[in-house]
């Protein structure tokens, strides 16, 4: 299974990423995770737009889901096109928010280049990945993710304050994928984003193998959000950049 990073960046685009999107890939079978803002065009520098074939949108922020309405666009109306349906699993009322986005007339628009399935909590098979999915803790239904293709082990918490669900996710994980929006500071809201520190904390608690912080806000100091998470953290701690290859095994 490889990872590739197309942005981290958290709550909208920063000078050198996209907000949040990454590429998965096992056995030929490409599934892209989240389609945030200004994401649709660093993702072909490492996919044509035509070759994906299932997308999962964690939950409905812009910074997650926006460029599926650009994507749709590319879908719809290139050359060649129509291009064959894609399955886009998401919260309920994905379609809805979409065609709002898009500003076209209804649901029904959007299903010509999209096959919208509901996301729930528990297991499911997309192509040869094997999913689990759980509710995370912030305002809008979300859901986190763990990835198992043959051996190795992929959970990405999406957006989420404090949940032990995300820990269950990323037990024994190979990598876990976490949001570090928040760097320490009074005051920070419950039940909206974690720390960098707390990000640590939860793959410690899972026992994950390797931490990747993203959705690194760009008013943050990256460095900053770095040092506060290796105290937590005994294993490899990265901060994601567009472009980054993770291969799992």
């Amino acid at each position: 299974m490889r990872l590739t990073v197309i942005g981290c960046s958290g709550s909208f685009p920063g000078p050198d990423s996209p907000a949040s999107c990454y590429l998965i890939e096992d056995q030929g079978f490409r599934l892209l995770l989240d389609l945030g803002s200004g994401a649709l065009g660093a993702l072909q520098r490492h996919a044509s737009l035509y070759e994906i074939d299932a997308v999962c949108l964690s939950h409905l922020h812009p910074d997650h889901c926006l460029d599926m309405t650009g994507y749709w666009v590319a879908r719809t109306y290139s050359p060649d096109a129509p291009h064959p349906r894609i399955p886009v699993y998401g919260p309920p009322g994905t379609a809805r928010r979409l065609a709002r986005a898009q500003g076209v007339a209804g649901d029904e628009e959007m299903t010509g280049a999209f096959d919208f399935r509901d996301l729930q909590p528990g297991p499911l098979e997309i192509g040869p990945l094997r999913l689990t999915l759980a509710h995370m803790n912030h305002p809008v239904e979300t859901f986190g993710f763990r990835f198992e293709a043959g051996s190795a082990v992929l959970a990405y918490s999406a957006d989420t304050g404090e949940s032990a669900d995300l820990v269950t996710l990323a037990r024994d994980a190979d990598v876990l994928l976490s949001e570090a929006s928040f760097l320490e500071g009074p005051d920070l809201p419950e039940g909206l984003h974690l720390t960098a520190r707390q990000a640590a904390e939860h793959a410690t608690r899972a026992g994950a193998h390797r931490l990747l912080l993203t959705h690194l806000v760009p008013w943050n100091d990256r460095d900053r959000s770095r040092d506060e998470a290796a105290p937590a953290f005994d294993g490899p701690l990265t901060l994601a950049t567009s472009g980054l290859v993770v291969e799992l095994s």
